[in-house]
């Protein structure tokens, strides 16, 4: 228990580093990196992948109030554009939460390998976001917002690297586009971690110290190591070339990605 707590603790701290540096959810680290630890601790095969999900899930709360706070007091957020998406938001996520209780781990697992390929070669790429003159309809936006907190959900991020772009496509300035996607993880994380928490609770075999799909000593763990150093990161941002970086966090991404297809 010491020991998984303890490395969960050194996970969030890495992962905070990173979303601070970069502006990204720590997701894309710790869903592959809890894979390989509740692995190592023996956790049923068919649960290891849903209960990574689940528990980076809960985690992005403690995070995202964190950052939600300090984009409020800059006066970046606009709170009647997260009104407005966060129902569709709510709705996607739980959605997400009840289509991976239902999929095979297999194909779960699958789905997220994907979805870090794609972000992977994002990242070396170096694709930047071109502003749009879009500007939607509400039932856009929740279709949207909906899709967004869906595949947010099964693959256990946030949901800012999905949001910013739609944001700024809506001609929304990036200052204003990160803070609202920031404000916006909140409600998904939320939703999606209490749905996979009561989704859960009747499932066999799951670990002590679980409540339903997420592992709580490793909650705890990410939560405090990454409300600490998120900071960190954030001040290094100043100070490091981060389009070089990216393009060597990209390849942790893909390495990430492959040792998944072979675990």
């Amino acid at each position: 228990m010491i020991g998984i707590i303890f490395a969960s603790l050194l996970l969030g701290m890495f992962s905070g580093v990173l979303a601070g540096l970069f502006g990204i959810g720590g997701g894309m680290v710790i869903v592959p990196v809890l894979v390989f630890l509740f692995t190592a601790q023996g956790l049923p095969a068919d649960l290891v992948m849903i209960m990574a999900i689940a528990t980076s899930l809960a985690t992005i709360i403690l995070t995202a109030s964190s950052s939600v706070l300090a984009h409020h007091r800059l006066g970046s957020v606009l709170w009647d554009k997260v009104f407005r998406l966060a129902p569709g938001m709510m709705l996607g996520a739980i959605l997400g939460a009840v289509v991976a209780h239902q999929l095979h781990a297999g194909v779960l697992r699958t789905i997220f390998i994907v979805f870090l390929l794609y972000v992977g070669t994002q990242m070396a790429l170096e694709t930047k976001f071109k502003a749009g003159e879009a500007n939607y309809s509400k039932l856009i936006d929740f279709l949207v917002a909906g899709a967004i907190g869906l595949i947010s959900s099964l693959v256990g991020i946030g949901g800012g690297t999905l949001t910013v772009p739609f944001l700024v496509h809506c001609r929304y300035p990036m200052r204003n586009a990160v803070a609202i996607a920031s404000a916006c993880c909140l409600p998904i994380a939320v939703a999606s971690s209490l749905s996979y928490m009561v989704l859960g609770l009747n499932t066999p075999n799951l670990p002590a110290w679980s409540y339903g799909y997420v592992y709580v000593p490793s909650f705890f763990g990410v939560s405090l190591g990454s409300i600490f150093t998120a900071p960190i990161g954030a001040n290094l941002a100043h100070k490091l070339p981060s389009q070089q970086l990216k393009r060597y966090f990209s390849v942790l991404i893909f390495i990430l990605a492959i040792k998944l297809m072979w675990y």
